[in-house]
């Protein structure tokens, strides 16, 4: 346990980021769950009004330092390429 006053405000701290944090990674989580969730579905229009909510879900994790860039750029490409997919395909 922290001893010294400025030991114990960093602990402080350290447990306030962890909750802004742990929210901001769970909002991120829930952006890319209903792009996912698009994607299953088939519906290449809803797929790609999730994605374009997502994204600057994603790239705000990486400024808040949540997320690596690489990450999240990872991230991205993937879901962009498989809602790509989903829209050339012909609905039967």
């Amino acid at each position: 346990m922290a001893n010294t006053s400025q030991s114990k405000k960093r602990a402080r701290q350290s447990e306030a980021r962890y909750a802004v944090n742990k929210a901001r990674r769970s909002r991120i989580r829930t952006f890319l769950r209903k792009v996912e969730e698009a994607i299953a579905s088939g519906n290449p229009d809803a797929a790609k009004t999730a994605l374009q909510s997502a994204q600057p879900e994603l790239a705000r994790g990486v400024t808040k330092g949540v997320m690596h860039k690489n990450t999240v750029a990872r991230k991205m490409s993937r879901l962009s390429s498989r809602v790509k997919a989903l829209s050339a395909t012909p609905a039967e």
